[in-house]
Parts: C-alpha cells; structure tokens; sequence
C-alpha cells in the first residue's frame, strides 16, 4: 500500500468570534488517500492555514521540506519510520509548532489507514485494551459577560453534566490570563467563590478538576489562592502558570494541595520529558493531534507510565481527535479520564455535525468501540457547509 495524496480541508463554523477563546470554531481535516482506496481521516488543534501550509509547502531544501512531499509514495503502515523521517526533514522549520501539529493530523489518519486495512480498531494496533470501558469528564463551557453571570453559568453547566450522568466534570474558572473569557477580568477571591460553589452544587462524590488557563505567572501567587482550595478535593488543577514556568511548576507539584496538570500546548514526547521531570507534574495531558499524532502520543504515555504519572488527554475539537483520544486511552494503564462532552451538549457545530460519532456515554462510561480504524465517518455534508471559502 502506498500513500497518494494528502488533502487538507480548512473548515470554519458560521460567526466565527477572534475575540472567543474556544479553538473549537473552526478546524483543519486532513485525509490521507491510498492506492487501495483506504482513506485516513484526521486533524489537529492548532491555526489550521499554518497546518496547510506546512503540508502543503514546497521544499526549499532538503532539510525544510513539506509533509506532502515527504509522504508520497510511503507506506502508510510505516507510522513510526515516517514520524522519524517527517520529524528530521522538517528540522529547520518544524520540531515544535505548527509542523508537529500538522505531522499529528497526519500520523492520527495513517492510524486509521492500518485499522481499516485490518478490520480493527486503532486501540488494538497500539496495544490492546488494558479496560472495557473509559470514563469521560465533562468539560464545561461557561458563558456570561460579568464574572457573576460566568459563574453562574458553571454552576449551571456543573449540575447540567451531574444530571446527564457524568461522575466527574472540570470547571473552567478563567477569569485572567491569556485564555480569560471574552476579556473578562475577575479576582482571586472570585475565583475561589466560583470553585467553591462548584463543589457545592455537584457534591462529594463528583470528581472535580479546575482549569484556571495560565491565570498566574508565578508559583507563590498561585499557592496564595489554591492552598484555600485543600478542603475542595479536586483531582487536578490545570495548567495554572505559563506553560514555560518549568521552575514554578516544580514548585507547585511539591506543595500544592492537589495534582497538577499540564500538556495540552506541549509538542512531541521531548516536552513532556521536561514537563515531567523538571516541571514535575502529576498529570500529562497529551492532545493528540498537537503532540504528533497516535505515536508520539503513546511515546508520551509509556513515558508517564514509567515515571508513575497519569495521563488525562486533552481534546476540544470534534469527534476525530475525541476518537483518538479514547482508542489511546483504552491501550495504557495510566488514563483514568478523557476529555469528553457529548454533542448535544455542545455549542460548537462543527463538534455536532462533523463526524457519525460512535461513542456514546451511557451511565457514566463509555465503551469500547469495535469500527475498524478509528471508528468515525465524516458527514459530507458538514464538510460542505463549513468548508473555508
């Protein structure tokens, strides 16, 4: 088998807001056609004309290559020699960024290619399953233009996930920092009344996560607020500084009260050897598409394995990445949640509509899929209506 084309669709859904922080408003889809007429489908989390030009970039030289050029010809099955080979011809213009993300698209759609050719689910090809079912957090999407209003909103959001069946949720408190809701800004104490009255309206039993989104630049500042959260059992708190804080990291996965979590902006397995070792974190959130695809990612969890540290993945795009997400999850011991949020429950069109999504959540768990590759269909018609005109 042979790979004969690349395609990369650039789709956008309709009123699209540059002054919203959520990167589920548009999307880049990358197919990888064959000469046996297997097509892999597959995509990232990143600025999706930056992806298509690293793919589809003519070479300047041989060590500034496009994706496309390198990939031509291959064998699809190669996942782990053509990772090697993209990674080191794109040297000069890639090794972080864009180019992995776009190498991460590509890599999850060769995965697909070999579960199709076989009849299997990816999760068998990268190990097995080591469960029979993942349990999948919400992750909530507060709205509101005052810092009441958006805590409110989570509050909402966290009693609407207990209700629909979720055993465990994260509560997005941004209200500073580079992700802050719509340009809202809100206090500390804000913050930790918003926590609390999450805790409040979910219960004991409920697994809680906060996502404060980089709010902190410093560790001491950081500690100064969530030491009050030490009574509020929260499972992780995610990324709570900037991502290069590898110090203020250190210092936080030594004496916070509760894990911390980190790795959803981390490219290849070389930053979340840092991440883990310098920055000491708990809990490695690997997202699919911006790591480098099933096989860097998986690099990533053995990683963590070895260091006794978890993986939760991070995923906030459409069905494509939620797939790979679970069939990465299922094949290592360390993963006791993924990123997940039905459909129905999502604002994001292109989350709805874009993908035939097998998973399906009943009483709080999700089961194994059994289509072969990933398991997912796109719906021609979504690529269509929100294809980049």
């Amino acid at each position: 088998m042979k790979i004969t084309d690349i395609e990369c669709h650039i789709l956008v859904a309709p009123e699209l807001r540059e002054d919203a922080t959520s990167s589920s408003q548009d999307d880049i889809v990358v197919l990888v056609h064959t000469d046996e007429g297997i097509t892999g489908i597959g995509e990232t989390d990143t600025g999706p004309w930056l992806v298509k030009a690293a793919i589809e970039a003519p070479a300047s030289h041989s060590m500034a290559m496009g994706l496309k050029d390198l990939l031509i010809g291959e064998d699809p099955f190669d996942t782990t020699a053509l990772w090697e080979k993209v990674y080191t011809f794109t040297c000069m213009s890639g090794r972080r960024g864009a180019v992995i993300c776009a190498l991460g698209a590509i890599d999850m759609a060769l995965w697909d290619i070999k579960g199709k050719a076989l009849g299997l689910p990816c999760y068998k090809l990268l190990g097995g399953a080591h469960k029979d079912h993942i349990v999948p957090y919400a992750s909530l999407q507060p709205h509101g233009d005052t810092v009441e209003e958006y805590g409110d909103s989570i509050v909402e959001w966290a009693k609407k996930a207990k209700a629909h069946g979720f055993t465990a949720g994260k509560m997005e408190c941004t209200l500073d920092g580079p992700y802050r809701h719509l340009g809202l800004k809100g206090t500390d104490e804000q913050a930790t009344e918003i926590v609390r009255a999450c805790r409040e309206a979910v219960g004991p039993d409920f697994t809680m996560m906060v996502d404060i989104q980089y709010r902190w630049f410093d560790a001491a500042s950081c500690l100064r607020t969530v030491n009050n959260w030490a009574d509020l059992d929260i499972f992780f708190l995610e990324t709570p500084l900037q991502v290069d804080n590898l110090e203020g990291y250190e210092i936080l996965s030594r004496e916070a009260p509760m894990r911390i979590a980190c790795g959803e902006w981390q490219n290849t397995r070389f930053e979340f050897i840092e991440l883990m070792d310098k920055g000491g974190i708990q809990v490695a959130q690997p997202d699919v598409g911006r790591v480098g695809g099933l096989t860097e990612a998986m690099r990533v969890c053995h990683l963590a394995q070895d260091r006794g540290r978890l993986i939760v993945p991070h995923c906030w795009k459409t069905g494509i990445g939620i797939a790979a997400s679970a069939h990465m999850a299922l094949a290592v011991p360390n993963c006791p949640f993924i990123e997940f949020l039905p459909a129905e429950l999502c604002d994001s069109p292109l989350r709805r509509e874009l993908v035939n999504d097998p998973l399906v959540m009943e009483d709080g768990i999700v089961k194994l899929p059994e289509g072969p590759g990933l398991g997912i269909e796109l719906n021609p018609e979504a690529m269509e209506k929100f294809a980049y005109k």
